[in-house]
């Protein structure tokens, strides 16, 4: 979209119909990964369909790169919340409130520190929401999407830590060694051979990932576990924190 404001506007609207109670919350806390698999054809169609470059791949084209890193997260959440490798759905949900309860040593508990809304909030906050802004900046900013393949590829790191260290699968694995790690480490080694003076970009984003997954855990256990804060303050959080990377960085390194 070739106006910003209409873009703005249009990434508000979609994220208040997300978000906003409007009667719809109960049904997108269930079904937004069904929602996000049926779109990314829809966006791929959208981007290629409207696309004037004559070049059709270019691993440095941070716009093309963001909507393929969104798709791969589409996909990637497909296999974490709906139907995992073996055919189980919804099984990241308790895969990991029993890691959870495993750590805090609370096996027996009736509580569950991941609740299905927290599930859905943070999917579509750090993941959609920073993926959408990521494709709205590019490739005017260049930190946006670079923040998009960080967050890609610490998820497929902490997938795949998680996997060596129970020595066995979990959802979201598989997408996060095929699809995640090569994806993110392309992008990173296109991004540093095409532009000057990046590798700070590259490292902020990395941490700003880290970060996210650092506060997604620790607010979850503050808001659902230890009644430290009320959940929508925890929300707030990640939704604040989604929208940090494109306040980041507004002076462009030099592309080479």
């Amino acid at each position: 979209m070739s106006n910003p404001k209409i873009a703005f506007v249009t990434i508000l609207i979609l994220f208040v119909m997300l978000w906003a109670p409007f009667g719809q919350y109960d049904f997108l806390v269930q079904n937004w990964m069904k929602i996000g698999t049926y779109a990314a054809p829809l966006l791929l169609f959208a981007f290629f369909s409207t696309r004037t470059e004559k070049t059709v791949f270019v691993l440095a084209d941070t716009k093309l790169m963001s909507v393929l890193f969104l798709v791969a997260y589409i996909i990637h959440q497909f296999e974490e919340h709906w139907v995992d490798l073996f055919g189980e759905q919804y099984a990241f949900y308790s895969d990991v409130n029993q890691l959870l309860l495993g750590v805090l040593n609370s096996q027996n508990s009736t509580i569950m520190p991941l609740s299905p809304e927290s599930i859905y909030v943070i999917n579509t906050s750090l993941v959609w929401l920073v993926g959408i802004l990521a494709i709205w900046r590019s490739p005017e900013h260049l930190f946006s999407s670079l923040a998009m393949a960080g967050i890609t590829l610490v998820n497929g790191i902490s997938h795949i830590i998680l996997g060596i260290a129970k020595q066995a699968y979990n959802p979201g694995l598989l997408t996060a060694i095929v699809i995640f790690l090569p994806l993110a480490i392309i992008f990173y080694r296109a991004v540093l051979a095409k532009t000057a003076g990046v590798g700070k970009q590259v490292i902020v984003s990395i941490v700003w990932a880290f970060l996210a997954h650092v506060f997604m855990v620790a607010g979850l256990l503050a808001a659902n576990w230890f009644n430290l804060i009320p959940e929508t303050s925890y929300f707030a959080i990640l939704i604040i924190w989604s929208i940090i990377p494109i306040f980041l960085f507004n002076s462009e390194p030099e592309v080479v």
